[in-house]
């Protein structure tokens, strides 16, 4: 029998009830069938990694990018999708909405929306604005079962706050978040007192680099879920530039021992 979007949406949801879970970032339709494969629960998309597919940088596709790619990979796998719908491609709250709802109909089962403006210098909304920003996508959700994720870049964009970045995520949840998340947190200390903050709401922490953490630490502290943002599309793009520079500077093609066996990727996406 077919798994249908709202079926998605339904088992999302009940992830985030209770437990830890891992949910990786695929760049597009390949890497996310294969950790289908792998036996992942769920999934979330990846600015960075869908911008590099393209030949573009983070930050720098449409929203016309973002919906095409999340209506691909949506309809690819037989797990729920959480979109990183960055700043919902938008300043004003109403243009959020309508953003958002785009997405809805894209068939993911939660999407993110930051308060990060874009701009190095200022680079958070102000805080009603950020507030009202995600009453605005809460809103465009309705009834359709899709999963609200408040997002505080207060710490990723240099401003080392953590009673910034709780007051935020506290009112984000207030504005009808379903899950808070503030990429850069990292220390025990500081993911406990998120956690302690906005519960019982749930909270998702990035890892995306190489840490002491763990998905049995990580959930001992109380986190629900963990994301990876772009690091698993900089691995492929490791392994695609070692072997081609070695290639384009020395002529020879000794990395290619390191991949990964065709028939393998064969059989996996018979």
């Amino acid at each position: 029998m077919p798994v249908t979007t709202a079926d998605k949406r339904t088992t999302f949801k009940k992830m985030h009830e209770s437990g830890c879970f891992i949910i990786p970032n695929p760049f597009d339709v390949g890497s996310a069938l294969a950790l289908q494969h792998l036996g992942f629960k769920a999934l979330a998309s990846t600015s960075a990694g869908f911008a590099w597919t393209i030949g573009k940088p983070d930050n720098d596709v449409t929203v016309d990018d973002v919906c095409n790619h999340l209506t691909a990979v949506c309809a690819a796998v037989d797990i729920p999708v959480n979109a990183d719908y960055e700043d919902g491609f938008a300043v004003e709250p109403e243009k959020v909405a309508v953003n958002v709802a785009r997405a809805v109909k894209t068939g993911v089962a939660g999407l993110s929306i930051e308060d990060f403006t874009g701009d190095a210098a200022n680079p958070l909304f102000e805080h009603k604005l950020a507030v009202e920003r995600i009453k605005a996508a809460r809103k465009a959700i309705g009834d359709s079962g899709v999963l609200l994720t408040g997002r505080c870049e207060a710490i990723l964009r240099g401003v080392k706050d953590l009673k910034l970045v709780i007051e935020r995520l506290q009112a984000y949840a207030d504005a009808g978040a379903d899950v808070l998340y503030a990429p850069g947190i990292g220390t025990s200390e500081e993911i406990a007192a998120v956690v302690k903050a906005v519960a019982p709401k749930p909270v998702n922490l990035l890892i995306g680099g190489a840490s002491d953490l763990s998905l049995q630490k990580v959930a001992e502290l109380g986190v629900r879920r963990i994301s990876v943002g772009g690091t698993l599309a900089r691995m492929a793009w490791t392994g695609v530039m070692k072997a081609a520079k070695e290639m384009a500077e020395k002529g020879t093609f000794t990395e290619f021992a390191n991949g990964y066996p065709g028939g393998e990727l064969n059989k996996m996406f018979k």
